[in-house]
């Protein structure tokens, strides 16, 4: 079985693809290699993804015709749970919650919807599943002795981070802090792209490291800095990451919601070639031992 969420302009250059048209060409290679394909109806770039099929294919969409149908969807903002409802008709009938937030999750959650009925999952297990769902890295919230919300987020490019911080908006912030930096050894564009992208949605942003391979962390922030000049966004400058994370949870406030952008999943900091450990989970726990204010335990 495929899956198909999404096409956005990502990969592009160095080591990844030459261009547009061939990412495309390389995700619908995918379609023909499958039984069955569930694709996105609302996405613009249906059509090419599916150029060259050879599978069944099932549809699913909030807005387009589709075999499954997503709507009325919601946010559900519940103690120590940020996430979204939907209505879900069509091949299935029956409300979703989903312990992930944003809107572009519930497109995710549809999916796997999608793919659960093709492989008969009972949709009791799917309510279960979807209302207790984790992705590590993902809008992954981590336990706090304040009363504000820090959250983990792989968001490395400018489609990821006006995903996330459009998101984060929704649910009404005393702040919305986002700390990010960009890799190394990559199209400046995305830099460029971030910047004014956090500039215009965060409240504050923390400048920070991010993978800098073989670049010099302080002339990547340099360039994140063209982008957040285009607008009138506050910003702080802090190469160190573990020290901008320390910076973060020194200036959290009741009510703010604050995103670690760009490392997500990823327990490592690349740097000169050099792979070094650097898992978000343990600095920040680390960081509250050493604030006095020990990390409480997870909610169950």
């Amino acid at each position: 079985m495929g899956v198909f969420t999404n096409f956005s302009e990502d990969h592009i250059g160095g080591v990844e693809h030459k261009d547009m048209q061939e990412y495309m060409e390389s995700k619908a290679k995918l379609f023909s290699l499958c039984k069955v394909g569930v694709v996105n109806a609302d996405d613009p770039s249906l059509e090419g993804i599916l150029q060259g099929h050879t599978c069944q294919v099932k549809t699913y969409g909030f807005e387009a015709p589709a075999d499954l149908r997503g709507a009325d969807c919601r946010h559900l903002n519940k103690p120590g749970f940020l996430g979204i409802a939907f209505e879900v008709s069509g091949e299935e009938d029956f409300t979703a919650e989903v312990d992930i937030p944003g809107r572009f999750n519930a497109y995710n959650a549809l999916a796997a919807i999608g793919a659960c009925h093709e492989l008969g999952v009972p949709v009791e297990a799917m309510k279960q599943g979807l209302s207790t769902v984790k992705v590590k890295g993902r809008v992954e919230p981590v336990p706090v002795p304040g009363n504000y919300t820090l959250l983990l987020d792989y968001a490395h490019n400018g489609v990821g981070m006006e995903n996330i911080l459009t998101t984060l908006r929704e649910y009404h912030p005393k702040r919305l802090i986002c700390m990010f930096g960009a890799g190394g050894n990559r199209p400046k564009v995305r830099r460029y792209e971030m910047g004014e992208i956090s500039g215009r949605l965060a409240d504050i942003s923390v400048l920070t490291a991010d993978n800098s391979r073989f670049e010099d962390v302080n002339d990547i922030i340099a360039d994140i800095k063209v982008g957040m000049a285009k607008t009138e966004g506050k910003y702080v400058e802090i190469p160190d990451r573990r020290e901008a994370i320390r910076w973060c949870l020194e200036n959290a406030q009741e009510g703010d919601i604050i995103v670690l952008a760009g490392k997500g999943h990823e327990d490592y900091q690349e740097i000169q070639g050099e792979k070094r450990p650097f898992d978000e989970r343990v600095v920040i726990r680390e960081l509250l031992e050493e604030m006095g204010t020990p990390q409480p335990q997870a909610a169950p």
